[in-house]
């Protein structure tokens, strides 16, 4: 017998006995302080599921109810993205942006396009962008006779309304995937206020090449409390960023990031604007194309930068809910590689192709025939379902594994960061749990610490026209959690 063979029946054990330990999930009554929240909240019994049970999965449930109906799980389902990724590309894994040179360099001058290919990266941000383009002024290039251009054909096009779910569409985290996501396709705004001046400075990061860009907005009186609004600002022209009304000299220095108005012309207007600012000359332009590939596949490129971990990605996305770079990873699964002169250099990612591998990858690993309903990995999704049994097993999975430290790490800690840091609960930083919000829909689910030692997984979601006014309600059923004893 193979070692390959007695893992897979080991594991294959495994998930007999979680499925044993978690059963039917037969629905039980509800904790008297728990069901009474949920009255207040205006939210019936029949628009909750829950599921508390041992994390290492050795005692049946303590609390089970409605637990293997599938429901719209919102951004719990992040949990199954990020979690496969970790157990299949590794905590370690990172992305690389290749940058290629055409041409020769001569005098400081590039005879050439400069190619800058997109390959997923989740966090390709300001400083790192510059970084990049430090690394080709250390070609020696100082100008460019022919364009910037940008390859993100490794990804379809995502098509999405950014105002569709929660009507932000100026949030950052609504911005669609894309092979080449720069900076989340944002503008970050940095008042600092001059009182000698009467007037606070704009500066903004990075610079949008032909775009006006208001520097300077008067100062005002009075608290700081919603200074967003007393700015009055006008995002609406992609060519122009300007505030009609003032800024509270009270907020002292504020930045906000916001969305850019045209998404779609956001990284050749970045791109141009930064390079500019570090002293580099162009006599063509900022475009898109593709990486020339003879024969199919591509050339080695002059250099290239790599991404944080996978481990660290995973924290942004649990932590603070990013639902743009939840989907980037969710597309990253089923990018094939395009190694330099080997692999096809239009292998390209896919919604389809990464929901059919997280599928094989479930059927493989959790079994079952309560597979989720998978959209974009994102949760940001009104087709996406799970139960609170599945989602539970693959914790207790997760718990058992040798991605459990990462895993558990990504997640808001009650009452001490990330979208938990301002829960009302007793047991202040008792609980790692991911949260999930949409219109009519909330939930939590992941790890909670018992005041006996032992860890439990907990699982809550509501999907009911009075979602938001539940969120109470799960702190109290997360403070019941902890009281084991």
């Amino acid at each position: 017998m193979s070692c390959c063979t007695e893992i897979g029946r080991r594991w294959l054990r495994l998930i007999g006995l979680l499925a044993t330990v978690i059963g039917p999930a037969v629905a039980q009554s509800l904790p008297s302080e728990f069901d009474a929240a949920l009255q207040r909240a205006k939210v019936p019994r029949h628009a909750i599921t829950v599921l508390v049970v041992d994390a290492a999965g050795k005692t049946p449930p303590r609390l089970s109810h409605r637990a293997n109906v599938q429901v719209n799980p919102a951004s719990l389902m992040k949990l199954v993205t990020t979690y496969a990724a970790l157990d299949t590309l590794g905590p370690a894994y990172s992305w690389t942006t290749p940058v290629f040179v055409e041409g020769a360099v001569r005098d400081g001058t590039l005879y050439g396009n400069l190619y800058i290919l997109g390959l997923g990266d989740p966090k390709l941000v300001v400083e790192r962008m510059w970084l990049l383009l430090r690394r080709v002024q250390g070609l020696g290039v100082r100008t460019i006779a022919g364009d910037i251009v940008l390859d993100r054909s490794a990804f379809e096009a995502v098509e999405q309304d950014p105002a569709e779910f929660d009507g932000e569409p100026l949030r950052p985290y609504n911005a669609a995937p894309d092979a080449l996501l720069f900076n989340f396709k944002s503008v970050v705004m940095t008042f600092v206020p001059d009182r000698t001046a009467n007037s606070a400075q704009v500066s903004f990061e990075p610079p949008l090449a032909g775009v006006q860009m208001q520097s300077s907005v008067a100062l005002s009186n009075g608290e700081c409390s919603d200074y967003r609004a007393a700015l009055k600002a006008d995002f609406s022209d992609a060519t122009r960023i300007r505030f009609a009304g003032s800024y509270p000299a009270a907020c002292g220095e504020k930045t906000w990031s916001v969305a850019y108005a045209d998404p779609k012309s956001y990284a050749t207007r970045a791109v141009d604007g930064l390079w500019r600012e570090m002293g580099g000359k162009l006599a063509g332009t900022v475009r898109e194309g593709r990486v020339p590939a003879p024969g199919g596949v591509l050339p080695r490129p002059a250099f290239e930068i790599g991404s944080p971990t996978l481990g660290e990605v995973i924290r942004d996305i649990n932590k603070y809910s990013s639902n743009v770079m939840a989907q980037q990873l969710f597309l990253t699964l089923s990018l094939p590689a395009r190694s330099p002169g080997v692999a096809p250099s239009d292998a390209v990612a896919t919604l389809v192709g990464s929901r059919e591998f997280l599928h094989r990858w479930w059927q493989a690993r959790l079994g079952g025939d309560d597979a989720p309903v998978l959209d974009n990995g994102s949760g940001l999704s009104r087709k996406e379902r799970i139960s609170a049994s599945a989602l539970a097993r693959l914790l207790q999975t997760a718990y058992l594994s040798p991605q459990m430290p990462e895993l558990m790490a990504s997640l808001p800690i009650s009452g001490v960061d990330g979208t938990l840091r301002r829960a009302r609960v007793k047991a202040f930083g008792s609980a790692h749990l991911k949260t999930g919000s949409l219109r009519d829909v909330t939930g939590v689910a992941g790890y909670v610490h018992g005041l006996t030692g032992k860890r439990y997984v907990l699982v809550a979601i509501v999907n009911h026209p009075n979602a938001n006014a539940a969120r109470p309600a799960i702190d109290v059923l997360i403070d019941w959690a902890t009281k084991d004893h």
